[in-house]
């Protein structure tokens, strides 16, 4: 019987361990699709999250607009609502807006139909304020549940993760975020010249999805930082929907 309870204990904890690679890591594929990078080494896809943000967002288009670069903005539901405006002037500037759930909730913990009236809401918001709808989705905090998938899919939206994520959330020197951002510039030097690589998802923050204004000062300072690095190593900023085309 002690051996069966441990055998017992031993699946349980495997299946739990497997829950928790599928819900939390970026490349996990078990709870259903992702896209976790670009189609090319040379294609670098610019995401911010937590947005629109007043305090934040209007100077992150100016950095971005003086260095030519396109992202994917993933915003909250909520914020689209106080903001849409902002919303309208992310997307005149050329760039695309994802959905990024109603308010940011822990979708692991979300029953299904909580789920469907996150997206559901923050598709709502997004399309009000820009006669768009979101084709891109990313859950919050990066976790997702067994039905998530099929959710995204009612809303015909694909999933969209990240292979670097740096944590400009911390309350940290701009200097310490270059340096977490250094893997980019070292990655793009090892496979520029490997047509078969991929290339980088970077998930930056202009927003705190707890309140509005967020300082997210230590974002734009390292992006004033690396942007023209790494555009002179041969990167191409490019927004989600360039990532995934065939033009390279």
């Amino acid at each position: 019987m002690e051996s069966l309870a441990i055998a017992a204990s031993a699946a349980v904890a495997s299946l739990g361990g497997v829950a928790a690679y599928g819900a939390a890591w970026p490349r996990s594929q078990i709870f259903g699709r992702t896209i976790y990078s670009t189609n090319s080494p040379r294609k670098l896809a610019l995401t911010f999250d937590d947005g629109p943000n007043p305090a934040i967002t209007p100077q992150l288009l100016k950095l971005l607009e003086h260095h030519h670069a396109r992202a994917t903005f993933f915003v909250i539901g909520k914020f689209v609502r106080d903001n849409p405006a902002l919303a309208r002037e992310i997307v005149a500037a050329g760039h695309i807006i994802g959905n990024h759930t109603e308010t940011h909730p822990n979708l692991f913990w979300c029953g299904k139909n909580e789920t469907r009236e996150q997206l559901g809401r923050c598709n709502e918001a997004v399309f009000v304020a820009t006669g768009n709808t979101p084709r891109w989705f990313r859950p919050p905090y990066g976790f997702r549940s067994p039905w998530l998938s099929g959710v995204a899919r009612e809303f015909r939206l694909s999933t969209i993760m990240w292979t670097r994520i740096p944590g400009d959330w911390h309350a940290k020197p701009a200097e310490w975020l270059i340096r977490r951002t250094q893997t980019i510039a070292d990655r793009a030097q090892r496979n520029l010249k490997n047509p078969s690589a991929r290339g980088d998802i970077l998930c930056l923050h202009d927003g705190n999805h707890a309140s509005q204004n967020g300082d997210r000062t230590i974002t734009l300072a390292t992006l004033q930082y690396w942007l023209p690095r790494w555009r002179d190593l041969g990167l191409k900023f490019v927004t989600i929907e360039e990532a995934v085309s065939d033009t390279r």
